[in-house]
């Protein structure tokens, strides 16, 4: 039977987008009857009318009516709207077959918001449908709201209700049989209860942000009366290319809002508004980084640029599939890692985004709002994905105290981390400057698998070259000096950080001595006064990890590079238990 089933509608099913295709086999397999469709739940989806011509309707409406329109009960419910059903004939067959039948089967129980009342009367008259051989859905909005993801002992009587019914729904070889078809709808599967989401018995499907495709037919679908203001020589094609990461609710939003103001729809304007919709889609979990320079505003570490400018030339060519997962950007504080990787994402033109604090004191919150970003970060590709700090913010596989929420979340980003099929659309910069601290699993091949270091300038005209190089980009003016002199008889060792530091306080001098550009006097009593900070045991320790993991001898100072790997892990060993860590720490 499900075998015909298969093939009387496959000519069907082709046709629908693949999480539709996945939701229509298992149906017709007939080994299941509660479904979960989660993910991108509340925009427009398309559905083909006829050759080359779309129409695009909420995820309620293509179920009913794509999905499932020649069902013969199609109920809908939420806490808000109660029973209802997807027509005026449907709802007066239910209303007719229960009223009357008991205390609770009035009009108001039967189309109750009340779940005791409105799943009651449901399943009667389910019951009551299947020997008539009648066909039946029931689509159920919120399901977290019924059933969340917390501790059953923190479960009210109501939700232990919910969650019992369907559970035992979709274990009743009657309703399975007899055709009844429960379908969950929720954004994040974090955010319902494990139970369902993990029984055997749960069939999982997950509806994506729309590709450049999708967007492409529904910005043609808008643009059907000529409404859409385009800039000269900007086409559909072109603006569904960069608008990554909108779904069509967006889409649809940035076209009105243009539409009403009478703006014309340039690159910079689509650029600026497709920032702002999705970090607002991403309620502050997701920070675009603006960067405004390429490698060429980089000072110094010359192994490192030849490796990205060589990553971007492979980018441009189309070859992601050359390119590595991650990389793994370590070195001391102050080394400028964040700002490199930020001019990469400028050298190649994507967009780069920062993870920022998703965690929450609330269980499952932690994990639907991971699961949020990763989505968002699969619609946007190509997307660079920057976690400073990464030691910290990552966490490992071993970590207590929070009922294992560390543990799953660590293992969901190592996970997505390695998953291939986004070599070179997701790239991964891990930034630390403590590798050591970073779990082996994160910098493995297969995740993490360029390892970069970033040291201080050592020479003078390392030093030389990174002062000119800050001042172009702070665009100072000032006077001619010989700044080499100036270092020679201020001898001491700084970062990127400590001297742009100086170049400010610089600044500051001269406007306070109401100097229209920087004196060599100006300089040279801020560097006199100038004193870093003295970290030195640990800016040691930093070094030498990031040594330790570096993957190319050609990318060390001079003075590391012919250093023996046992003296090396001595070396680290000594200072960490002078700075009171665990030699094993890392």
């Amino acid at each position: 039977m499900a075998e015909q089933l298969i093939l009387k509608n496959l000519p069907f099913i082709k046709v629908l987008p693949a999480w539709a295709q996945e939701l229509s086999y298992k149906y017709c397999s007939q080994t299941a009857n509660l479904y979960i469709v989660n993910g991108n739940i509340r925009d427009f989806l398309p559905h083909k009318m006829k050759e080359g011509t779309f129409n695009f309707v909420k995820i309620q409406d293509y179920i009913a009516d794509v999905l499932f329109g020649n069902r013969d009960i199609i109920a809908f419910f939420d806490r808000s709207s109660g029973v209802s059903f997807c027509n005026k004939e449907m709802e007066q067959e239910y209303l007719k077959s229960r009223c009357g039948e008991s205390e609770d089967s009035t009009p108001d129980d039967l189309l109750s918001t009340d779940p005791y009342k409105a799943f009651k009367n449901l399943e009667r008259y389910f019951h009551t449908s299947i020997p008539l051989n009648k066909r039946i859905v029931l689509i159920i909005d919120y399901a977290e709201t019924l059933i969340p993801n917390t501790d059953l002992s923190r479960y009210s009587e109501e939700e232990r209700f919910c969650l019992v019914t369907l559970n035992r729904w979709a274990n009743d070889p009657i309703f399975t049989q007899g055709d009844v078809s429960i379908i969950l709808l929720t954004e994040n599967l974090a955010d319902v209860s494990l139970r369902v989401v993990r029984s055997p018995s749960t069939i999982k499907v997950n509806i994506p942000i729309p590709d450049e495709q999708v967007r492409e037919r529904f910005l043609a679908f808008l643009d059907r009366d000529e409404k859409i203001l385009f800039e000269e020589g900007l086409t559909v094609h072109e603006i569904a290319k960069v608008t990554s990461g909108l779904n069509l609710i967006n889409l649809n939003q940035l076209v009105a809002e243009a539409y009403q103001e009478g703006r014309t729809l340039s690159l910079e304007y689509l650029r600026k508004k497709k920032k702002e919709l999705i970090e607002a889609e991403a309620v502050g979990l997701l920070e675009f980084i603006e960067c405004e320079h390429d490698l060429g505003m980089v000072s110094g570490h010359d192994f490192v640029k030849k490796r990205f400018k060589s990553a971007a030339r492979a980018i441009k060519q189309g070859r992601l599939d050359v390119l590595p997962i991650g990389y793994l950007m370590s070195g001391p504080v102050g080394t400028g890692k964040s700002f490199m990787v930020t001019a990469f994402a400028g050298e190649i033109g994507i967009p780069i985004v920062k993870f920022r604090n998703f965690r929450s004191k609330w269980q499952g919150v932690t994990e639907a709002n991971l699961e949020k970003i990763l989505n968002i970060c699969k619609a946007m590709a190509p997307v660079g994905v920057m976690i400073d700090e990464a030691d910290a913010f990552l966490g490992n596989r071993n970590q207590d105290g929070d009922s294992g929420t560390s543990n799953r979340i660590f293992a969901q980003i190592a996970s997505f981390m390695g998953n291939t099929e986004f070599r070179g659309k997701i790239i991964w910069f891990l930034i630390t400057c403590r590798p050591d601290l970073l779990p082996i699993d994160l910098k493995r091949q297969g995740r993490a698998e360029e390892h970069l270091a970033l040291f201080y300038p050592e020479t003078i005209e390392e030093k030389m070259d990174l002062f000119t190089t800050l001042v172009r980009k702070l665009q100072l003016k000032i006077q001619k000096v010989n700044i080499i002199d100036l270092l020679k008889r201020y001898r001491f060792d700084f970062s990127g950080a400590d001297l742009e530091a100086i170049l400010i306080r610089a600044k500051f001098v001269s406007a306070m001595n109401n100097h229209i550009f920087i004196t060599k006097d100006d300089l040279e009593q801020t560097v006199r006064d100038f004193v870093p900070p003295a970290y030195p045991h640990e800016i040691e320790l930093q070094n030498l990890v990031a040594v330790l993991e570096c993957t190319s001898r050609e990318m060390l100072p001079r003075r590391f590079q012919n250093l023996p790997r046992e003296k090396l892990v001595q070396d680290i060993r000594e200072l960490k238990m002078l700075l009171g860590e665990s030699p094993m720490n890392g």
